[in-house]
């Protein structure tokens, strides 16, 4: 392809490195709804594949594991990779690996199948996010956590289609349809590529004017380092919690108040645009008022309404699952920029590191949270889950850092 054909995609790389480029972030957080819309379709089927191949709960656990382990473990390679050595065209070339999965997991006949299309799947993502967490960080400008909210949420918006999607097309047409998605993949990657164009013109200038704007924190590397550790805990938190609701929900609502599974997904539903909500709000909050309290407010906030949620009826239980999911969801946008900024120079690796953890926490606790459904009950996994929020009491050792008003 031609350098004027990527230059139609956007502005002059100097504005580029000063500006916010909306062209850029809206391309990239509609791929991230591609991406997150093909992911979430492999939750929204599990009462299917449980029927279809009689698995247990530690079965279905397993599926989450495998997807969540393979779309973390080689995140942050990734990202130390192409910090390097940039490669503007793996984004396209992971989401080649997402189409491949997602075909196989269609025609799949047995339960190592579905771990191995699920695996492929999970590949794909890999190479995704931290790859496209720095595009929308070069096209940031000065307004990060902004960019990082749109970046988000095209993946939330993107894994409460999924479920509804499933639901309407899945369901009633049965699992061969999910073939019919490949479109979805096939999109995606043709944005994906349209973006790399833009990449490869614009990195080395862009990269050495955001190098330039980082203010330096001046902390001690002990201090960076405890600091990591902290966000990777608030991490756990989060994502252990939401591994609760994204995996097991439709049948806690299922089993304890007999809704059928189309209902179910629709409460599943609610969690997920609340999730995108509150996605959309906590970065440019972070801008503003400091990054370190939108994360204290977001994890520690919602420890109330998790509290309550095991003892709710129906009704309740729509608005507690909304209400948790916009505040718990605020947080990550503004946990990944606070640690760019800690470590600077180091977005690619950072944000391997985060997303790759954040997928392997959900992972695990996927896997775990079933044993101990299987052993226990689906509603005494949420009364257990409903504490983890209070490990956000942790933010209150995070440093606070300056940053650019905007």
């Amino acid at each position: 392809m031609k350098r004027n054909e990527a230059k139609e995609m956007t502005i002059s790389m100097e504005q580029a490195a000063q500006q916010t480029v909306f062209p850029i972030l809206f391309a990239i957080s509609f791929s991230h709804l591609l991406n997150d819309t093909i992911q979430s379709i492999i939750p929204a089927i599990y009462p299917q594949l449980k029927d279809a191949f009689s698995l247990s709960f530690v079965q279905i656990g397993l599926i989450t594991l495998t997807f969540q382990l393979a779309a973390s473990l080689l995140q942050p390679l990734v990202g130390l990779y192409t910090d390097k050595k940039p490669q503007p065209f793996s984004l396209a070339t992971g989401m080649a690996f997402t189409l491949t999965g997602l075909v196989l997991l269609a025609n799949v006949g047995s339960f190592p199948g579905v771990l191995l299309s699920v695996g492929l799947i999970g590949v794909g993502s890999s190479v995704f996010h931290p790859e496209a967490s720095k595009v929308a960080y070069m096209a940031a400008g000065p307004r990060r956590g902004l960019a990082q909210s749109i970046f988000q949420v095209g993946g939330n918006a993107g894994s409460a289609i999924g479920p509804l999607l499933a639901a309407f097309i899945i369901l009633p047409y049965g699992r061969h349809s999910i073939s019919w998605f490949s479109v979805i993949a096939l999109l995606a990657i043709f944005v994906l590529w349209r973006v790399g164009l833009w990449y490869s013109a614009s990195y080395l200038h862009i990269s050495k004017k955001a190098r330039g704007a980082v203010i330096p924190h001046h902390l001690s590397k002990n201090k960076v380092v405890a600091s990591i550790v902290i966000l990777l805990l608030l991490i756990f938190s989060k994502y252990f919690y939401m591994a609760g609701i994204s995996s097991y929900f439709t049948f806690y609502v299922i089993h304890k108040f007999g809704v059928g599974i189309q209902q179910s997904q629709l409460y599943l539903f609610v969690f997920l645009v609340a999730v995108a909500a509150g996605t959309l709000a906590g970065g440019p909050i972070g801008d503003r008022i400091g990054r370190k309290y939108v994360i204290w407010g977001s994890i520690l906030g919602v420890a109330p309404f998790s509290l309550v949620l095991p003892y709710a009826n129906l009704f309740w239980t729509g608005i507690l699952i909304f209400i948790i999911g916009v505040i718990l969801a605020s947080a990550f946008s503004a946990i990944l920029v606070y640690a760019q900024e800690l470590l600077p120079g180091k977005v690619g690796m950072v944000s391997g590191l985060f997303f790759g953890f954040a997928f392997g926490m959900g992972g695990i606790g996927s896997a775990l949270l079933g044993k101990l459904a299987d052993i226990t009950s689906i509603e005494y996994v949420y009364k257990v889950c409903s504490f983890l929020p209070l490990i956000g009491l942790l933010t209150g050792f995070l440093p606070n850092l300056k940053q650019r008003k905007v």
